[in-house]
């Protein structure tokens, strides 16, 4: 297993945060039920959600077509609750 830094692990933490809370606005809340409805590996949004994976960006372009909404929109919203001074790599 590859070593991740507090700070990317923090970053993987907030980013699947974000993911989930806009999959609960939706109607469909159950994981379950969204990823049937849009061919998504429930057990790979449940660990991108819990920050427990780095997710490829096909699957966080596909996760961000389910959610109606753009990954940079996600991303963008990731970085804001992150702030403006977090970097994942140290400066």
């Amino acid at each position: 297993m590859q070593y991740k830094s507090e700070k990317t692990l923090h970053y993987l933490k907030v980013l699947g945060e974000v993911i989930k809370s806009r999959r609960m606005a939706l109607k469909a809340r159950s994981r379950h039920n969204f990823c049937i409805a849009y061919e998504l590996d429930s057990s790979n949004l449940r660990r991108i959600e819990n920050g427990e994976i780095e997710a490829k960006i096909t699957m966080l372009v596909r996760i961000a077509e389910a959610l109606n909404t753009d990954l940079s929109d996600i991303l963008k919203e990731t970085e804001k609750k992150l702030g403006k001074d977090f970097y994942v790599i140290e400066q």
